[in-house]
């Protein structure tokens, strides 16, 4: 019954933001450019959430989100170009991504620790590597071309993924949500904190790792089938390491068990990562003049944002490293019956 009343309200306030998001766009208020960063921004939290679901809820170090991101991704993309039809090749995405997930957990979740983060980090490097040697699949190097998008017309592509990516950002926040809330859920949560407690109790330890690694592969897939025809073009160097840290940086910002954080954080980290790619040059000019270099002198944008978010998670990891709301979680139905008071 509180699943329900709790997933009742977050329809209820998901379909009013969306209504409002709606009429937005519609009287031009939000244009083409802030659907991109908005539809951007949901994508990373699909892909945030995925990591918390392994690591922040189970315990589970991974390193290798991209590479789910970028199979679910290619996998859609090889599928629209097929001529399979938009939900189906979506959907086969995110199937292909679990199925994936469910073979690399069976053997890798035996393992803990840094071990596991070594073996999901190699695995999201070995998918880069595969994108890119099976050209006659995926491209190459020089990327896949000419995916299908939304619309046939390129100039109402972005409306058209945010009326898909939107309502999925949504589907996955309250499948999280109602997951661990469930009896499964707190079994992952006492996994996290003891192994050896939770198999003294019965809980099924490899079991209910292989289950929450399979469900993130699953959702970075779909965040990666929603991100194929959004983009229309992937190459593999959108899928490296760097990318798998920014996710994970995500994560521990918001607060590792916390999706409430995760939001916003993933919707933080996405303005600020554009507003250092459209602003590069003023930021380069400005910290190269600090390191006395000459007033025309820069400094490539690219090693200066990810010496930024670097340094971001190295102070967290210093001053705060149960993120900035830690495990805390904002309660609706808390909300409403204060509000009701």
């Amino acid at each position: 019954m509180r699943i329900l009343r709790n997933f009742a309200l977050l329809a209820v306030l998901g379909g009013g933001l969306f209504a409002v998001l709606l009429v937005l766009i519609s009287t031009g208020i939000l244009d083409d450019y802030s659907l991109q960063i908005l539809c951007t921004a949901g994508l990373n939290i699909m892909v945030a959430l995925s990591l918390n679901l392994i690591s922040g809820f189970t315990g589970q170090l991974a390193l290798g989100h991209a590479g789910f991101l970028a199979v679910g991704a290619y996998s859609t993309g090889i599928l629209l170009l097929a001529h399979v039809p938009l939900p189906l090749a979506i959907l086969g995405g995110a199937l292909i991504t679990a199925l994936l997930g469910f073979l690399i957990g069976f053997p890798a979740l035996r393992l803990r620790g840094d071990y596991l983060a070594i073996v999901t980090l190699g695995v999201g490097e070995i998918i880069r590597v595969l994108i890119i040697n099976l050209g006659d699949l995926t491209g190459g190097a020089s990327g896949l071309r000419n995916i299908p998008g939304y619309a046939h017309n390129i100039m109402v592509n972005n409306p058209a993924a945010f009326l898909w990516i939107f309502p999925a950002v949504f589907l996955v926040v309250a499948l999280v949500a109602n997951l661990i809330q469930s009896s499964q859920g707190r079994a992952l949560i006492s996994i996290r904190e003891d192994e050896v407690a939770s198999q003294a109790m019965g809980v099924n330890i490899f079991g209910m790792k292989l289950m929450s690694f399979t469900v993130s592969a699953f959702i970075a897939g779909l965040a990666g089938a929603l991100y194929a025809p959004f983009i229309g073009y992937l190459a593999p160097g959108g899928f490296d390491f760097l990318r798998s840290v920014f996710f994970v940086i995500i994560v521990v910002l918001g607060g590792m068990g916390s999706l409430t954080g995760t939001i916003l954080a993933g919707v933080g980290l996405t303005f600020l990562q554009e507003a250092l790619r459209t602003n590069a040059k003023d930021w380069s000019q400005a910290v190269a003049s600090l390191f006395g270099n000459s007033p025309g002198g820069t400094i490539d944008f690219v090693p200066m944002s990810q010496v930024l978010f670097g340094a971001i998670l190295v102070v967290l990891m210093i001053f705060r490293p149960e993120g900035l709301l830690g495990s805390k979680e904002l309660r609706l139905t808390k909300l409403f019956s204060r509000g009701a008071k």
